[in-house]
């Protein structure tokens, strides 16, 4: 099998695919506007499937289908032809959960490899040589395993079935993300693909005779989120997962930004590329992951027990940069038309990332309108300037900026 791993990126519309395709991903993985594990993003519909995949195979990225939800009897309707059109785009991947699904999509949708969801909640070698048997080429391992366990799985399995592991993004409190909290307390489903992230919540405790009284579980009077998760970072950690026999990467996020697929996908494409040439990690691509929207950092079930993910003072993010504009067109000499989406001034220092290159700074010495006429702030959405960079910068270069702001 091939040494090299593969770097499994998300995409949530077409701006992010592209995103990821440009910074390094070797496969991107997607949903329909159906049977997804994401419902609260755009998703793709059967047109924009098919045209995913026709980008993706130009560039030689693959494209994974999540079909990954548990459909309940009355959906299965909509299934058959949902899985015809993913045969007849092309796509390389279904990853699925439900055995019934499975089944179904090897006798719809011959061409593509199955993949088994973490939903499945495989934690054990007899569970993965299983589903091998029965046709699956990878298993995305569950998330609650140690390091230790996926090298002894790794060893018990055959050479052939394929391991995929999370390596970055957000955790759910809940087994393998099959959870009834979203379902219970707000109707939405986490298992249909629309969890409200309850688990995210501030919680208090009411005694029956004195309702409307609160008390807070913690030790001070602030509440707690009990059950809060850090997010997953393992960008330290890339060379171990590779000798435990990991073959695919995956980043989560689906629901993320443009940006963070970009940045994520980038740093991640650096790290493999520095495990693969026996180097160390350059400081650089560590501070990367430090630059998107994220919570507090920790590698996991990996190493640490699992108490040492939660996080109980609060559930935001820490948003200390921003994107300031993207780069549309560039010409040799550097001349860019880029179209802003947050605020920035003439005089500003900004950092531009762009796909094989490290962040570089750059001073914002002059911008023009779309008229020629020279402007000291881009201030309103979408507004159309004209640069010059210091290098010639393909689409997708992203310019940011530091805020210093945690949302």
């Amino acid at each position: 099998m091939n040494n090299k791993p593969e770097i499994l990126s998300p995409a949530g519309d077409m701006e992010r695919l592209k995103m990821a395709v440009a910074f390094g991903a070797d496969a991107v993985y997607l949903a329909g506007k159906q049977f997804g594990m994401r419902g609260g993003v755009p998703n793709f519909t059967d047109e924009e499937l098919a045209r995913a995949v026709q980008y993706c195979h130009g560039r030689g990225v693959r494209v994974h289908v999540t079909v990954n939800t548990l459909p309940h009897e009355q959906e299965l309707a909509a299934l058959p032809d949902y899985l015809r059109h993913l045969d007849a785009i092309g796509a390389d991947a279904l990853i699925v959960a439900d055995l019934g699904v499975f089944r179904m999509a090897q006798k719809l949708c011959p061409h593509a490899q199955l993949h088994i969801s973490t939903q499945a909640g495989i934690v054990n070698a007899a569970s993965a040589s299983a589903w091998y048997e029965l046709g699956a080429s990878r298993v995305v391992l569950a998330r609650e395993l140690s390091l230790a366990e996926i090298i002894a799985i790794r060893k018990a399995t055959p050479p052939q079935l394929e391991m995929e592991t999370f390596v970055h993004g957000a955790m759910c409190v809940s087994f393998s993300g099959r959870c009834l909290l979203s379902n219970y307390m707000t109707g939405r489903d986490g298992n249909r693909g629309v969890c409200a992230q309850p688990c995210r919540w501030k919680y208090a405790l009411v005694e029956e005779k004195r309702p409307g009284q609160y008390f807070p579980i913690g030790e001070d009077d602030g509440g707690t989120y009990i059950m809060n998760s850090k997010d997953l970072c393992m960008i330290d950690h890339v060379q171990a997962l590779l000798n435990a026999g990991v073959n695919a990467l995956k980043i989560e996020g689906r629901a993320k930004s443009a940006y963070y697929t970009a940045v994520i996908t980038n740093a991640y494409h650096h790290a493999v590329d520095a495990a693969l040439a026996g180097k160390p990690l350059e400081a650089v691509w560590r501070d990367e992951v430090m630059k998107v929207s994220h919570r507090n950092y920790y590698t996991g079930f990996y190493f640490e027990t699992p108490t040492a993910g939660q996080f109980y003072e609060d559930a935001r993010y820490v948003r200390d940069w921003q994107v300031s504009a993207l780069v549309l067109s560039c010409e040799e000499n550097g001349s860019a038309v880029i179209t802003q989406r947050n605020r920035f001034w003439k005089g500003d220092t900004l950092e531009l990332i762009a796909p094989g290159r490290a962040p570089q700074p750059y001073v914002v010495e002059r911008m023009l309108d779309e008229n020629g006429a020279e402007v000291d702030c881009a201030r309103h959405a979408a507004q159309i300037l004209h640069i010059q960079l210091p290098f010639c910068a393909p689409p997708y270069t992203i310019l940011r900026k530091e805020v210093a702001e945690n949302g």
